[in-house]
């Protein structure tokens, strides 16, 4: 697996109030398999994690949504939490951005909350995927099938429940980001 990871780069993209194990645990996973990651924030500024119940670590950016082009990246992962998704949901460069890697065929890793973003930016309709059970009612309203599983994966488009997940989240990304480009995967 080592020699397909080889200068891979995967954006992150998240605001304040992500869920912190959501993005350090991936991040780690990727990392340790020589992946380069990059923390992808609104402003270019630190971003503050929560955990569990109470506010966590406050994240270093790399860089600022202006400047990050998702051609540049191999693959993008969204970290839940509740607070962060409901941010970047509304905000109109956050949901381009995301639109792109799909369009590219781009693997995609979305835990938790996070597909809260992937509603409003158009790409779950016929798409099969889960979540936190607590969205699942929004997905399926936007025309996804929603499963009860610990990872999905939908031609390149991976996601989890919640943290109890994150084993079979990171394992599965690392394949479908070592894999590339899927040409099923679309917005």
């Amino acid at each position: 697996m080592a020699n397909q990871l080889d200068g891979k780069r995967v954006a992150i993209l998240a605001a304040d109030g992500f869920e912190e194990s959501e993005l350090a645990s991936p991040r780690a996973a990727l990392q340790g398999q020589g992946v380069e990651t990059h923390v992808v924030t609104l402003d270019g500024k630190g971003i503050r994690a929560w955990a569990e119940t109470e506010w966590g670590e406050t994240y270093d950016a790399d860089k600022a949504l202006d400047d990050a082009d998702p051609t540049n990246y191999h693959a993008l992962l969204l970290p839940g939490g509740l607070f962060n998704p409901d941010t970047l949901r509304t905000n109109e460069k956050a949901l381009s951005f995301v639109k792109a890697f799909f369009q590219a065929g781009k693997p995609v890793a979305a835990i938790c909350h996070a597909p809260w973003i992937l509603i409003n930016a158009g790409v779950v309709d016929g798409r099969k995927l889960t979540s936190v059970p607590s969205i699942a009612q929004d997905l399926k309203n936007a025309g996804a099938e929603w499963v009860d599983e610990s990872v999905v994966c939908d031609s390149g488009f991976v996601t989890s429940r919640t943290p109890k997940d994150l084993d079979d989240f990171n394992a599965k990304f690392i394949e479908e980001l070592g894999e590339g480009r899927h040409s099923n995967q679309h917005a």
